[in-house]
């Protein structure tokens, strides 16, 4: 899906250049975005931090194509996301973006298998090999024996897990973790925060989190801060070195 010359290297599978974003017009517009630039290179396990109102959530969702820059490029791995129709963000979408979200987003009445299985459902995968593949996905999030449970019969962190694993079942190139430990309790928050460690670094899955709280942030290998619609800090940190305890 790139544009990169070949023989040269990969372009960042996100790239960000002056992405402002403001909603309403005249006296009532606000700039939620006010001129970002970022990249995400591949095998990136990013944090995006930020106070309430920051942008972090904004970016986030310009990045997973959700909305679109008022001005400014986005380029994901070379390809110019403004000049897609909302067929191709559609596309987009399905093939090269998992989404996490705080709340889970499972289907109450089915089992972990077939909420796996949803996104391999909407690409027409036939059914012997979506649920194949839905079965490694629930195997390398830890859940191999629950695939039959519904969500009332499993703890957060397990539903969490399957959601997950319904991110990683189409084989993305970005992972996108929105709160993805809110609403869990500590002990459940770093069984999942081992989960996408493992996943980044074993499997070189590009992350890009949002999240509050500092000691999760901390795990990931870089933190971009937001303040105010703008980028105040990005750093790296010693996440990458070091094991989740």
């Amino acid at each position: 899906m790139s544009d990169a010359p070949a023989g040269g290297a990969a372009p960042p599978v996100v790239s960000l250049r002056g992405v402002t974003r403001v909603y309403g017009e005249g006296d009532a517009a606000v700039a939620a975005l006010g001129g970002v630039d970022l990249d995400i290179d591949d095998g990136e396990f990013v944090a995006i931090m930020g106070a309430s109102g920051s942008g972090k959530s904004t970016c986030m969702n310009l990045i997973g194509a959700l909305d679109v820059p008022t001005a400014g490029t986005y380029r994901f791995c070379g390809v110019d996301v403004g000049g897609l129709d909302a067929d191709q963000l559609a596309l987009l979408r399905r093939h090269y973006l998992g989404f996490v979200f705080q709340g889970f987003n499972l289907l109450k009445r089915t089992s972990a298998l077939q909420n796996v299985e949803l996104p391999l459902i909407y690409r027409r995968v036939p059914r012997k090999e979506r649920r194949e593949r839905a079965r490694e996905a629930l195997r390398v999030v830890g859940l191999s024996d629950r695939e039959d449970h519904t969500p009332a019969e499993l703890s957060g962190g397990q539903q969490q897990r399957v959601a997950i694993a319904r991110a990683l079942v189409t084989d993305p190139l970005l992972l996108l973790a929105d709160e993805p430990t809110g609403n869990l309790d500590e002990a459940r928050k770093l069984d999942i925060l081992r989960l996408l460690v493992e996943l980044n670094r074993e499997r070189g899955l590009t992350i890009a989190m949002v999240t509050h709280e500092p000691e999760m942030a901390a795990r990931a290998s870089r933190v971009v801060e937001f303040r105010d619609g703008r980028v105040s800090r990005d750093y790296l940190t010693r996440g990458g070195d070091v094991d989740v305890a």
